[in-house]
């Protein structure tokens, strides 16, 4: 299992568990639902940042082989 798999699953599990900590809070229904909204919100934020910093990743990767490519055929 890939690096990049293993932090999805974390941060989804965070998600998860701050959602459902955030239900079971002792507070009114709008104040609940507020928190909700925001802290979806935070962690859309991270996992959009997170996965451009991923396809940055590849991307980089992709042109490195690419260039190594176009080396080995300039030298046959």
């Amino acid at each position: 299992m890939g690096l990049e798999k293993v932090l999805l699953g974390a941060l989804a599990g965070v998600a998860v568990g701050v959602v459902i900590g955030v239900l079971f809070a002792p507070e009114k229904g709008s104040v609940t639902r507020k928190k909700i909204t925001q802290k979806s919100e935070d962690y859309a934020d991270i996992l959009k940042s997170k996965f451009d910093e991923f396809v940055d990743s590849v991307t980089e990767k992709v042109q490195d082989m690419s260039d190594v490519v176009s080396e080995e055929k300039a030298k046959a």
